[in-house]
């Protein structure tokens, strides 16, 4: 039930290194040189922390950024290796490795920086004030993933987009420090980490807000608007390689009689002609679509019971043995080639369990769990360990996917996020950060038309031509 594997790294600057062996060239200035030194001095000041994870191919997107940025200093940096339940508690333990810095900046593995700019950037800012820095996301409409917060005015409060970068001044961070210590975390529920991380330091008026950084970006690296930038993503799509084939992938769909006619509609008019291998699972067995009954009663929520029941018969002989689970709801829409793209980055043989990932309890000790509306998906031995485990649940309408991970969470098995899955609709999140997606899946038909949201956001169009990318241009 990790949370995310953060490394902290410290920048040793050149010009610092090279003043103790050597001299200034002799066309060089003393005053240049004082310059340069003193800059430097600034940008050692920072204390990087990637958020990653323990999935093997986060570990090797971690492990690139590491090195881009050791390549931009040309010398080693101080490396330490953090494992963490939550952002949160990294403020504390990077206070500890900024004891002689004034920035801890956080980056996620997609973020690509530029050091000497991020230097230009940072050095505007009293580094003795606390500052909370980003690039501002804001939403157009109060929303359930926010808890309808801010709703007389949602715009009124910003958020940072992770994905730009984030930083925060030492004596912020330190002040935060106490404040975990002293006070624990009281929301139950983590949904949308970057939202509760900007209320969690605003504290309803007695922290600083969002201080909106226009060189934080979030547009692909190659773009000849990222001259001005300090941070851009990577403007690649998911891709380590072949996409994983259709028939490699067997869906399961989680529906009821009451929806027979309109929500598995909407899934064969449009993402279920992606699909090789799918099944719809009902408490009512209809061959006209087909529909198979597991035996299950139908509940008004939870469904842990029949979630259950298809993770068996995955490993059953009614079924082709394929490498990777796809477990969705009836109102779920999504890209399968997409989905196809992004599983050529993980290894099927490791217990893999992907998708939006919530928390629960973390601030005690709780655990991490993959929201079951945005889709769940295993490879073969995550299903095989759950099950031997002897997991099960407490009653059938317990919520399935909070269920799934406890039994991960004590299996030590690891959660594994992707921000291309979606829990809610495309208008329940801010449009800018859509904006640098390509997004794999979004949920519920409420007060929209769903064939229209999927042709708009997950039809095969520009969202995927980066999918088609050679190999030479692959992650």
């Amino acid at each position: 039930g990790e949370w995310c594997r953060c490394r902290s790294l410290s920048i040793t600057p050149p010009a610092l290194l090279r003043s103790h062996g050597s001299r200034p060239r002799p066309h060089s200035s003393q005053g240049l040189f004082d310059l340069l030194k003193r800059d430097w001095r600034h940008l050692r000041d920072v204390v990087f922390v990637i958020q990653s994870q323990r999935n093997s191919f986060h570990v090797r997107q971690a492990e690139k950024l590491r090195k881009d940025l050791l390549l931009q200093t040309q010398y080693k940096m101080s490396l330490k290796l953090l494992i963490m339940q939550n952002v949160f508690f990294s403020f504390s333990l990077s206070s500890q490795f900024g004891n002689n810095s004034s920035w801890i900046m956080f980056l996620e593995e997609d973020t690509r920086v530029k050091l000497q700019k991020l230097h230009e950037v940072l050095k505007t800012f009293d580094r003795r004030k606390e500052w909370f820095l980003g690039k501002p996301l804001h939403d157009e409409e109060s929303t359930i993933i926010h808890h309808y917060a801010f709703s007389e005015n949602p715009a009124a409060f910003q958020y940072p987009d992770f994905s730009a970068g984030w930083a925060l001044s030492i004596p912020l961070v330190n002040r935060l420090t106490s404040k975990i210590e002293e006070e624990p975390l009281k929301s139950d529920f983590t949904i949308d980490l970057k939202h509760e991380v900007a209320l969690y330091i605003w504290e309803d008026g007695k922290g600083p807000r969002l201080t909106g950084v226009p060189e934080l970006c979030t547009i692909p690296e190659h773009n000849p608007r990222a001259q001005y930038c300090a941070t851009t993503v990577s403007s690649q799509s998911p891709l380590c390689g072949q996409p994983v084939k259709s028939d490699n992938i067997f869906i399961a769909v989680k529906t009821c009689k009451k929806f027979h006619s309109d929500r598995v509609l909407v899934v064969k008019k449009t993402w279920g002609k992606q699909a090789s291998l799918l099944e719809y699972y009902s408490d009512y067995a209809d061959p006209s679509i087909p529909t198979i009954n597991l035996g299950v009663p139908n509940t008004e929520r939870g469904h842990c019971g029949k979630t259950f029941a298809i993770l068996r018969r995955f490993l059953s002989s009614h079924v082709p043995n394929t490498d990777w689970l796809l477990i969705v709801d009836d109102d779920t829409l999504i890209s399968l080639p997409r989905l196809q793209a992004l599983l050529s980055c993980y290894d099927f043989s490791e217990p893999v369990c992907l998708g939006e990932r919530y928390g629960y309890g973390l601030g005690q000790g709780g655990y991490s769990y993959i929201t079951g509306g945005g889709g769940m998906v295993f490879s073969r031995e995550a299903v095989v360990q759950l099950l031997a485990s002897g997991c099960k649940c407490y009653s059938n309408d317990a919520p399935d996917d909070m269920v799934l991970g406890m039994c991960l969470n004590a299996l030590r098995v690891p959660v594994t996020h992707s921000p291309l899955f979606h829990q809610a609709r495309p208008e329940d999140y801010a449009k800018e950060f859509l904006a640098h997606q390509t997004p794999i899946s979004f949920h519920k038909h409420w007060n929209i038309d769903p064939i229209a949201v999927f042709n708009k956001w997950l039809k095969n169009d520009k969202h995927t031509e980066g999918l088609q990318k050679s190999t030479k241009d692959e992650l």
